[in-house]
């Protein structure tokens, strides 16, 4: 006997969860399993698992019959000598409960469905991720059909009572068991459960209700988004078969590497390069910053290399926030190592006139050793 699918783990819920977290984790895994998303064949077959799963636990008769241990989609084999041979677990539910087994008081089914949400990716510099934009984005998604706005007929034409079912969009059968005659009931296979036949399809959509085309949309980037970050463009994923409402569309920011600033947060590092000679002496440089405005560096006399001087607010602006981040400027001091005969003349001179003829060790109490030792304190 086949155990019944863990619906629940599927989509990664308790058995307590109420819709509401049902459909909150169905779209999470729909993200990153959707066709559109993910082209992975796995996951494309998981992506099917947790619909299934999905639309089982939204059913509350689904799920009752999924609490009581009991899988509502299964078909039950069965085997030489088995009485419930060529009966689901629905059937035996309604033989001894009587009425509603998993489909029994579902009735038509809409034939508009909610449409799936859509993921873009949109590469940006760092000036753009830091200050905003504004963006034109292409996206090919499903649309409504403008032939038939979503009825999937014909121009001039309408649906019309299936005529299997009389609009009911089941079909209700009676099957003989050792328990006696046993009625089930099934979604219409004519009319898929809508209760309604396209006798004339919509010859631009195939009676769907939408099609794929290619429209142009306006993103504005908030300042200071990060990389990785999703901007959630709400209605504008696909429209749903049969004309349904449309799903949501999910921008994903990349942030391009800069030549000089590196990220952190809303922080900026760079690094300056010093001459040796410029760091014993002193210098000013400008330094320009990311939104083109220009700032002063004062690097003070007998600068040494790793020093680092912080400019407060100068940085990326906070997301939501008027508030900005600092900029870090690393000061590295460069020893030069390739010296003409006058130039190494001059350094000795000025070695001799330091007393810096030759190197020292550093003692324990003082200088390198003195603050690593400190620091462990």
């Amino acid at each position: 006997m086949t155990a019944p699918r863990d619906y629940y783990g599927l989509l990664g819920v308790n058995k307590d969860a109420t819709p509401e977290e049902l459909k909150r984790a169905y779209r999470k895994l729909a993200r990153q399993l959707h066709p559109d998303v993910n082209p992975d064949p796995a996951a494309q077959e998981q992506f099917k698992e947790v619909t299934t799963a999905y639309e089982v636990l939204s059913d509350p008769e689904k799920r009752r019959i999924v609490d009581l241990g009991g899988d509502p989609l299964s078909q039950g084999a069965g085997s030489a000598g088995n009485p419930f041979t060529g009966f689901g677990f629905g059937d035996v539910f309604e033989a001894f409960f009587g009425g509603g087994g998993p489909s029994a008081g579902r009735g038509r089914r809409s034939r508009m469905r909610p449409g799936a949400d859509a993921l873009l990716g949109m590469s940006l510099t760092l000036e753009q991720a830091a200050f905003g934009v504004r963006r034109e984005v292409q996206v090919e998604t499903a649309v409504l059909c403008e032939s038939c706005h979503g009825n999937g007929c014909a121009p001039g034409t309408s649906p019309r009572t299936c005529t299997v079912c009389g609009g009911a969009g089941e079909i209700q059968t009676v099957q003989r068991s050792f328990l006696g005659q046993v009625m089930t009931t099934r979604a219409c296979s004519a009319c898929a459960g809508t209760g309604e036949q396209i006798p004339s399809p919509c010859p631009t959509c195939g009676a769907d209700g939408r099609v794929k085309a290619r429209r142009s949309i306006t993103v504005d980037v908030p300042a200071g988004i990060e990389d990785g970050m999703r901007i959630r463009l709400a209605g504008q994923g696909e429209v749903g078969p049969g004309g349904g409402p449309p799903g949501d569309l999910y921008i994903e920011v990349s942030e391009q590497p800069h030549p000089i600033f590196t990220r952190e947060g809303s922080d900026l590092h760079c690094a300056v390069q010093l001459p040796m000679t410029q760091a014993a002496l002193g210098t000013d440089l400008v330094l320009e910053l990311l939104d083109g405005s220009e700032e002063k560096l004062d690097i003070r006399a007998g600068t040494q290399n790793g020093q680092v001087i912080d400019l407060r607010g100068k940085g990326v602006p906070r997301l939501r926030s008027s508030q900005r981040g600092d900029v870090h400027v690393h000061l590295e001091v460069l020893t030069p190592t390739k010296l003409t005969e006058e130039q190494e003349r001059l350094l000795r001179e000025l070695a001799a006139l330091r007393n810096e003829e030759v190197a020292e060790v550093t003692k324990r109490d003082g200088g390198l050793f003195g603050k690593v030792r400190d620091a462990f304190r």
